[in-house]
């Protein structure tokens, strides 16, 4: 089946500078952990994008001088020839499948830590640094602005050695020549500031020098924040950019622009969370871009939908489509789109956990997409799986997120798969999920997997059965079996703070509540306190849709700050501008020391630094070994949510562990556990069990995962050797 006509318009080629682009799909820059240290992750990750039809593949952002280090966050590096070498391997990786290389050369000013290179910092005034306490830069003179410009010169030379085709003068996200741009950041009095025109004039001279020394072999891209999100103290859509935009279109220095909104320290206004905004979010702000300019821009938003590609196209919004998000949840979007497959997209759901890693100096991961980061380590292939040999039976219990990906998987491997749950609906917890606030795009979780598992004719889907016993699992006549039951939340309080259950907390009382039992509409009170020992996104989703019902809700946890693992996500700050417009009350860093019950429930918190600062110089054992605290306050509530802890749904496999010796009389080679039901844990990685299981399935135990190919220098040995011993090529 080919394309529908309407998305032609999205194939159309684009001339960009000295270069082509063979159709619309722009993968802009975006991290993914890997940079140059790790450049076998690196150029795999990028060349699948090409192979799945992206026709321009953009490194992270790449910094091009050790005064712009940005350790311990793994970011590409062009400092010199061996940054070229490992750079090379991914345009040649990119060059494969006719599709262009760009990168995004950035210098990040005051935003610098230089906790690698010990590099003193420098910034267009000065002052304390954006992301790094007690460090300050130092403010550029003009000859120190000649030598900024010419370590980007010096970088887009490399560039051009390294293969690239697009080089970028990076300005988005707040980094140096946006500290130029802005009055919130440029206090000079000199001829680089005051004035837009002399704001601009780093920029400008920057992107000129570029197209002067590099112009002929590689476009010369411009990315820009067109509003920051404050107002006049900063830069406005309507405003600096669009002079801005109307100097470079004079001068002729800009052969693509790639547009965005936000500042830095509040990044997710641009890769904004589904929960907060929807896709092509941006274009009220890009607009204004391209009414001053005639040359080719790229729009972002999270865009996933072919008609609305399509539409950003024909209406004239934009001339490219840019993706970060839906480019990692699907490398192969726009090849399917072109193949007529569009049920097949992998749409990206806007969780942000990609972020959330990246954020946390770890590699990306993503919800959506087992594979991504995987391809080369691992060499999985995102549409691509491996034939079984000899493929038999296979009983996957619980149509989960785990047990509808491990269902997946094998079907597509040639296993005969039936998967079960008693649920009339697949999609374990995420069927509440996807009805909280903001979240129903999370849905997409079981939608494409219950599309795809229509497909394969291996994989019966049988729903609404009963529960399945260690009898009938032994009875069933399947060969291996795969148990995805998934965790629920417990009942009794208990959570990793005190490691055990609070006093008098039991969730079939009345007054007690898990999130299913809210979900499945368990009567709340009207004043109610959200316990959230978790600390991710449940705790505050719950607090919100309670006030938002109308209930007084109190968060009590003992973390800093409610749902701190949503800071890496960028929701927390929505989030939390939500909860207090709502008048929810956070009592962070405290815990629950007793509970009485009676009409109302009484909690005693209390500050988990309450006790003395001072050690005694006397241990006596049975004695805390400083002064106790002993203050405490009371709350008063008709209802209390226990978001404290998930405990994996695993009595089938105790009760099947205990019989084991009966296993090789069912014909059973084994019986294996797939997501929560083994170790409750994100969305992500639950997908992720269940993906990997399928694919290492005739291994002597896949329960355990293979060895995977790690990127490090070993003295004295060549890492092509440990490639093939790991790949067994």
């Amino acid at each position: 089946m080919g394309r529908d006509a309407k998305y032609d318009c999205l194939f159309e080629p684009l001339k960009v500078g000295p270069k082509t682009m063979r159709n619309r799909f722009y993968q802009v820059p975006h991290c993914n952990g890997a940079g140059t240290k790790y450049p076998g992750t690196q150029a795999a990750f990028r060349e699948t994008k090409a192979e799945g039809g992206w026709a321009v593949v953009n490194t992270e952002a790449c910094h091009i001088h050790p005064s712009s280090d940005y350790d311990p966050y793994t970011l590409s590096h062009i400092w010199d020839d061996q940054d070229v070498i490992n750079l090379r391997h991914m345009c040649d990786s990119v060059h494969k499948w006719d599709s262009l290389a760009g990168v995004e050369l950035v210098h990040t000013g005051s935003m610098s830590p230089n906790l690698f290179t010990r590099h003193p910092g420098v910034s267009v005034s000065g002052g304390a640094g954006d992301t790094t306490p007690a460090q300050s830069s130092h403010a550029m003179d003009e000859e120190d602005i000649k030598w900024a410009q010419n370590l980007y010169v010096e970088a887009a030379k490399r560039s051009v050695q390294a293969g690239f085709d697009i080089a970028y003068v990076y300005g988005s996200h707040a980094v140096m020549p946006m500290q130029f741009l802005s009055k919130f950041y440029n206090k000079r009095e000199d001829k680089y500031g005051g004035s837009l025109e002399n704001r601009a004039r780093f920029w400008i001279e920057t992107l000129a020098l570029l197209k002067q020394h590099v112009g002929d072999d590689c476009a010369i891209a411009c990315r820009i924040s067109v509003d920051q999100m404050m107002g006049s103290e900063g830069i406005e859509a309507s405003e600096d950019p669009v002079g801005f935009a109307e100097l470079a279109e004079k001068e002729g220095v800009v052969d693509i622009w790639d547009v965005n909104v936000c500042d830095f320290m509040e990044w997710g206004e641009d890769a904004g969370p589904s929960r907060f905004y929807k896709a092509n979010h941006q274009a009220p702000f890009t607009k204004f871009i391209r009414a001053a300019t005639k040359q080719p821009m790229v729009t972002v938003g999270r865009l996933t939908s072919p008609d609305d590609m399509a539409e950003v196209i024909t209406s004239g919004q934009a001339d490219i489509i840019g993706g970060a998000r839906p480019s990692i949840a699907d490398p192969f979007l726009p090849k399917k789109i072109e193949e007529g497959r569009n049920e097949d997209i992998r749409e990206c759901i806007g969780c942000n956990i990609c972020i959330q890693r990246w954020e946390r100096a770890a590699p990306l991961v993503c919800t959506q997409n087992a594979v991504a980061n995987e391809e080369y380590r691992r060499g999985w292939h995102p549409e691509k799986v491996t034939k079984a040999k000899n493929p038999g039976s296979v009983l996957v219990v619980g149509a989960g997120p785990a047990g509808l990906e491990c269902a997946r998987i094998l079907g597509e491997r040639g296993y005969d798969v039936h998967l079960r749950d008693t649920s009339s609906e697949p999609g374990g917890h995420v069927k509440d999920v996807q009805r909280m606030p903001g979240l129903a795009e999370w849905g997409r979780v079981i939608t494409y997997r219950t599309i795809q598992l229509d497909k394969l004719k291996s994989v019966e889907l049988q729903l609404g059965v009963d529960e399945m016993t260690a009898d009938d699992v032994l009875a069933y006549g399947a060969d291996k079996v795969v148990l995805a039951t998934g965790s629920t939340w417990g009942g009794d309080g208990y959570s990793h703070v005190s490691k055990t259950s609070l006093p008098n907390v039991d969730a079939s009382n009345a007054q007690f509540l898990t999130p299913e039992q809210v979900m499945a509409g368990k009567a709340v009170g009207d004043k109610v306190v959200v316990l959230d020992a978790d600390g991710y996104f449940m705790g505050a989703t719950l607090a919100q849709m309670l006030a938002e019902q109308g209930k007084e809700v109190e968060v009590v946890t003992h973390l800093g700050s409610v749902g701190p693992i949503m800071d890496f996500t960028l929701e927390s700050p929505n989030m939390h501008r939500r909860h207090k417009e709502l008048g929810i009350k956070h009592h962070t860093g405290s815990w629950v020391q007793d509970v009485e019950l009676g009409n109302r429930v009484k909690l005693k918190i209390f500050d988990l630094l309450r006790d003395g600062s001072k050690r005694t110089t006397d241990p006596v054992a049975g004695e805390l070994p400083r002064i106790a605290g002993t203050e405490y306050h009371e709350i008063e509530t008709d209802s209390v949510v226990l978001v404290t802890g998930r405990i994996p749904v695993n009595k089938l496999w105790g009760d099947l562990r205990a019989r084991r010796d009966e296993w090789a009389k069912a014909e059973i080679a084994g019986i294996y556990q797939a997501g929560d039901c083994y170790s409750p844990r994100p969305i992500a990685e639950a997908i992720f069990d269940g993906h990997r299981i399928a694919r290492e399935f005739e291994t002597d135990d896949p329960q355990q995962a293979l060895p995977f190919l790690r990127e490090m220098m070993v003295w004295g040995r060549d890492n092509d050797a440990r490639e093939k011993e790991i790949h067994g090529e």
